[in-house]
């Protein structure tokens, strides 16, 4: 296989990656920061003055983080006793081993973009689980909290038109089944636009009525491979026994409006039987402000069923009951919250990649798995998908992200020039989509 190009890295001044290390990465520290502050009379009244101890000793050791960032100190080894500690060091080991000679210790705006910014969500991690009582205290909760109640009304207007539009249709034919099937890809496509980390944890809601806006947006989607998704699912529909199992798993990205969408499209998938079981993979701590947890999961279905608009409340049952029943099956694995590629997987979670094999289609959401899947690294914007993904073939599967950093690989010759005569920033605002798959057609 062939050397593949050097990874992005805050080492080129005035690029996304140098941007979000020198600007958005303390902002995001100074919120965790006051967030801690202002839960401080809830410490002292949950757990007395341990808990005020408990607060300061995470602030402090959050202050020296956003030092050592804003200095470029050295990368230090993980000190915590958590299963992936060790796995942390390690890879912070051979990014030391991998340096030129004399460059001296791994620093923040030197190394990897990828390993540095997944590097500083785990060191959050690391000073609130070192602060007992307050071990289990999610920095980033409330404003994830927030981005779902923000979106109430396109939460509504989506359930709406699942339980209204979807549901009533008896045995619909392929090419309605295909055309709402298009409609909610897209929809879970720019739903992917409310990203936390993205806004240094401002607020992102999703204002608009998604669906609505789904004609004009489709000019925006630089690669649209829908067609195979649809070839895929339909052909494992019409051709398979009764009883056989056909599963499509989720890499889930933001929780709050974009873990509805996905969720709707999950329903989705299940109720128009192209799929019978949907596995939805999280992240096992806070990561990116606003990835999704167990707890977020879990809270957002409860929200909905709690709802007093009739189909919120519908599809929190229905959500509720097919997790009852086994059809979703919620996972979380540390390999997501660590700094590796995904070509790394095989070696490094054999188990998750056994696991990811047994899947007829895996959805990956969101721009920090796309990096992730290509290695974040200075691919040519017309390098293949396949080529960039470097062996990671474990399924068909399929990236749903709307571009927030500066990678991008399977256009066409030309077309990244003509998107930067006429939008400088196209892979960095948002504004653009993809759906890219690979696989056998």
């Amino acid at each position: 296989m062939a050397e593949p190009p050097a990874f992005l890295s805050a080492q080129d001044v005035g690029s996304f990656a140098y941007l979000t290390i020198k600007d958005r990465t303390p902002q995001i520290l100074t919120k965790a920061i006051d967030t801690l502050h202002r839960h401080r009379s809830e410490f002292f009244e949950k757990h007395g003055e341990e808990g005020m101890e408990a607060e300061k000793k995470a602030i402090s050791l959050l202050s020296k983080l956003r030092n050592e960032l804003q200095t470029d100190k050295p990368i230090l080894p993980l000190v915590d006793d958590c299963a992936d500690a060790d796995l942390w060091n390690k890879y912070l080991e051979d990014q030391q081993s991998l340096l030129s000679e004399g460059a001296g210790k791994a620093r923040w705006f030197y190394s990897p973009w990828l390993f540095v910014e997944c590097y500083m969500y785990r060191r959050i991690h690391e000073a609130i689980i070192q602060s007992p009582p307050i071990h289990d205290f999610d920095v980033f909760k409330e404003s994830k909290e927030r981005n779902f109640f923000e979106s109430q009304e396109s939460v509504i207007a989506l359930c709406t038109h699942l339980q209204e539009s979807l549901r009533p249709v008896e045995d619909p034919d392929d090419d309605q089944l295909k055309k709402e099937f298009f409609k909610l890809l897209q929809i879970s496509l720019w739903g992917n636009k409310c990203d936390l980390s993205l806004s240094g944890g401002e607020s992102s809601s999703q204002k608009i009525n998604v669906i609505s806006v789904l004609e004009d947006l489709k000019p925006f989607i630089l690669v649209n491979d829908m067609e195979h998704l649809w070839s895929l699912l339909s052909k494992w529909k019409n051709t398979r026994e009764k009883a056989s199992t056909v599963r499509v798993d989720i890499v889930l990205d933001n929780s709050g409006f974009e873990l509805v969408t996905d969720l709707v499209l999950a329903d989705f998938l299940l109720t128009s039987n192209l799929a019978t079981e949907i596995h939805f993979h999280g992240k096992t701590i806070p990561w990116f402000v606003s990835d999704t947890t167990i707890h977020d999961f879990n809270w957002i279905i409860e929200q909905m069923k709690q709802s007093n608009h009739k189909w919120m409340s519908k599809c929190g049952a229905d959500w509720e009951n097919y997790i009852k029943t086994g059809r979703w099956i919620y996972k979380d694995h540390l390999f997501w919250t660590l700094p590796h590629p995904f070509c790394a997987m095989p070696e490094v979670a054999p188990d998750l990649y056994a696991e990811l094999q047994k899947v007829c289609l895996v959805l990956f959401k969101g721009d920090l798995n796309y990096r992730k899947l290509t290695g974040d690294r200075k691919w040519e914007f017309t390098t293949p998908f396949h080529q960039a993904l470097r062996g990671f073939h474990p399924a068909p599967l399929c990236s749903i992200r709307t571009l927030k950093a500066e990678i991008q690989v399977g256009l066409r010759p030309g077309q990244a020039e003509e998107l930067t005569a006429s939008e400088p920033n196209w892979l960095t605002t948002g504004k653009f989509g993809i759906f890219q798959f690979d696989g056998p057609l």
